[in-house]
């Protein structure tokens, strides 16, 4: 990725920074699936079943595309998914639905819109920094860049739980002192890691001594195979300061199988969201009324979130089984991703090559969802990301080619 230092702008509109999906596609240009039923594990699209009320629910509201939505969402929606955050967090009655929610079309929208006023609220000293995980989501590098500011890749490797190192970050005081947001990932997409009570209360302290917006970005958190994820609000509405710095991202594109939906949520600081609304009043759309009455719905029920998420400890099951002792895999915390050494086969890029020439799986090069860091080596340049949104079936049959190539 070539881009000039100071000028991200540039760099995005000379088509610089490609989406890891169009670096794939051009990879395996020209490369035929070597089998006769190629299997695409590339796309962390969920494939589980939706909640069967969505559609009548829409049904329900469709006078209201004769009007203008709000900005801000119904108060049905912001009510709602302030009553899942009690419930999920054990925070009943403590979420302000008017000023501490606030509805996004998708959460990569939120986390994009979000760094304008992450901008705007702090002077710097020289060029504003952003920091990101390294692996991340595309949405952060794309927000760093709109603004012109340094992306600061933070190695998120086996080394450091698959978490970046908040200790190193705490003793580099000067990078803190540029930074304006903080971009974090838990469960982490692609390895799958964690973050604890305590390190989500370390980051959200460095965010607090040093006067930067901590994004916590939280998409996978209803995806686990053993105990519920923490998540930063509940760590945040323990101090006194409350959600002071702090705005959490979510959406039920994984939660509910709804990524067509795009519906999601901001919610925490108030006054840095009532920033936001008014941003996003002037440069987004609007969610439609009939997906704000069906999220609305989807957010009150959980049964089935309860009926994905038993779909996806079956896969990881298999899992468990077929990928034992190979790749260095683990069972991950969360999330519905693999995250495979393929060091045997090469690396990853030359790995996705491999497996789709010969046994026809599409899997993404780890090193196309990271870039090189400070030491100058790219994190993911050993892994491959599997995305588990196929059947048990075809999982299980995915992942037994990939292991008879690697044999």
């Amino acid at each position: 990725m070539r881009t000039s230092p100071s000028s991200g702008l540039a760099a995005l509109a000379a088509g610089a920074i490609l989406s890891p999906f169009t670096r794939l596609r051009r990879l395996l240009e020209g490369i035929e699936a070597g089998h006769t039923r190629p299997i695409e594990l590339s796309v962390g699209e969920p494939g589980e079943q939706m909640p069967g009320f969505v559609i009548d629910k829409m049904r329900e509201a469709e006078a209201t595309l004769a009007k203008y939505p709000t900005i801000r969402g119904s108060d049905e929606l912001r009510q709602s998914i302030a009553d899942w955050i009690g419930r999920r967090y054990g925070l009943d009655g403590q979420i302000d639905a008017k000023r501490e929610v606030h509805p996004v079309n998708g959460s990569r929208e939120g986390l994009y819109f979000a760094i304008l006023p992450a901008t705007g609220r702090k002077a710097v000293d020289g060029r504003p920094a952003v920091l990101l995980p390294n692996p991340y989501y595309q949405a952060y590098i794309g927000a760093a860049f709109a603004v012109n500011a340094e992306p600061f890749y933070l190695g998120a490797t086996q080394a450091s739980g698959f978490l970046p190192d908040l200790e190193e970050i705490a003793a580099d005081e000067a990078l803190l002192r540029r930074v304006i947001a903080f971009y974090l990932c838990s469960p982490a997409n692609p390895q799958g890691a964690v973050a604890s009570r305590a390190y989500l209360a370390r980051a959200l302290d460095l965010a607090r001594r040093y006067d930067f917006m901590l994004f916590a970005d939280e998409c996978y958190s209803e995806i686990y195979t053993r105990e519920a994820p923490a998540g930063a609000l509940e760590v945040a509405a323990a101090t006194p300061e409350r959600f002071r710095n702090l705005v959490v991202f979510n959406s039920l594109s994984k939660r509910s199988n709804l990524p067509g939906l795009r519906s999601g949520f901001c919610a925490g600081d108030g006054h840095f969201l009532e920033t936001l609304a008014e941003i996003r009043n002037l440069t987004a759309p609007q969610m439609p009324g009939p997906i704000q009455h069906a999220s609305s719905a989807a957010w009150a029920d959980e049964q089935h979130v309860a009926v994905i998420r038993q779909a996806y400890r079956t896969k990881f099951d298999i899992c468990d089984e077929v990928l034992a002792g190979r790749f260095g895999y683990r069972r991950p915390a969360g999330g519905f991703f693999l995250w495979l050494d393929m060091s045997q086969l090469g690396g990853g890029v030359e790995a996705s090559i491999t497996l789709w020439k010969r046994c026809g799986v599409k899997v993404v090069p780890g090193a196309y969802l990271a870039q090189p860091g400070r030491d100058g080596l790219n994190p993911g340049d050993p892994y491959v990301r599997v995305a588990l949104v196929r059947d048990p079936a075809t999982i299980r049959e995915a992942l037994e080619r990939i292991v008879s190539v690697a044999a």
